[in-house]
């Protein structure tokens, strides 16, 4: 299973009974992670669960009265407002809505294998002078027991250069760490077998991943770049696997499972998106 929902407080997708637009935080998160308990009921015991989900600031007005809504606002700021209600947050913190979706996945049975970080190296500027601007989200790595499938994937090595001399001096079997300096004596086979495989095949992939957004011209706000996805399918899914996208949307995850020998089931509310779905999966063809 891999997905992206809809943050909460930040866009109006149309369709009833729609995540994203609860009065307050809390019950954003116990209505996904409600979804997630059905999600963890159909994933096999050996499966994997990826979760995308971004962080939302609070709005100025923490009170929000349910008659004030103002749904299809083509204004994000204007709509996030209406979606605010009165919290133990004060305006302008960050909520850590992607930190309480994880601890409660957690307290409902879930293990949670990795917490990565995707760094958005085009990331959209911001218009705050009194904070960082915000360039990365988070992909969260769930599993539903201790033993379950996973290929480990591969990144290069950071100084590759360095990798190609040996890091043991022949005189001393003191390893190398920069220039000629040396350090304490170790097992010099067990170093060298590590040098050898690193350049043969690279190191374990990190985990903080530098993937740049791309446009979309469909009719869709949200939609993530393909290549982060791929590491999670390659990783979490066997090759003729079925991979579960209960918030399709565009139908990124359906072609990137296609394209990578899976199969797919993706599941929107709203029609227009699974026809987005469709027409990118006709792409393909």
């Amino acid at each position: 299973m891999i997905t992206s929902p809809p943050y909460w407080g930040l866009r109006d997708y149309g369709v009833k009974r729609q995540i994203g637009l609860e009065q307050t935080f809390p019950e954003y998160v116990a209505r996904l992670c409600d979804i997630f308990d059905e999600i963890k009921r159909v994933l096999k015991q050996q499966g994997t669960c990826w979760l995308n989900l971004g962080d939302t600031y609070y709005g100025d007005s923490p009170i929000r009265k349910k008659s004030s809504l103002k749904l299809g606002s083509s204004d994000p700021t204007a709509l996030r407002r209406t979606v605010y209600s009165q919290a133990h947050v004060k305006a302008k913190s960050l909520v850590q809505i992607p930190s309480r979706v994880a601890l409660e996945m957690i307290s409902r049975g879930w293990i949670l294998r990795n917490e990565v970080i995707w760094w958005k190296p085009n990331g959209m500027p911001s218009s705050a002078k009194d904070r960082f601007t915000v360039d990365f989200e988070k992909l969260f790595f769930f599993v539903k027991s201790q033993r379950y499938y996973f290929q480990q994937q591969f990144g290069g090595p950071k100084d590759r250069a360095r990798l190609t001399h040996p890091l043991v001096s022949p005189a001393s079997n003191k390893k190398r760490v920069y220039g000629y300096a040396f350090v304490a004596a170790f097992n010099p086979k067990t170093a060298e077998a590590s040098r050898m495989r690193i350049l043969r095949q690279g190191r374990n992939k990190r985990s903080v991943w530098a993937i740049a957004t791309k446009p979309y011209r469909g009719s869709h706000f949200a939609v993530y770049p393909p290549e982060l996805i791929e590491t999670p399918i390659k990783a979490g899914c066997s090759k003729g696997g079925v991979v579960l996208d209960p918030f399709i949307g565009s139908g990124t995850t359906a072609v990137v499972a296609q394209k990578l020998g899976r199969n797919f089931i993706g599941i929107d509310l709203n029609p227009q998106y699974v026809q987005l779905a469709k027409r990118a999966l006709r792409s393909l063809r």
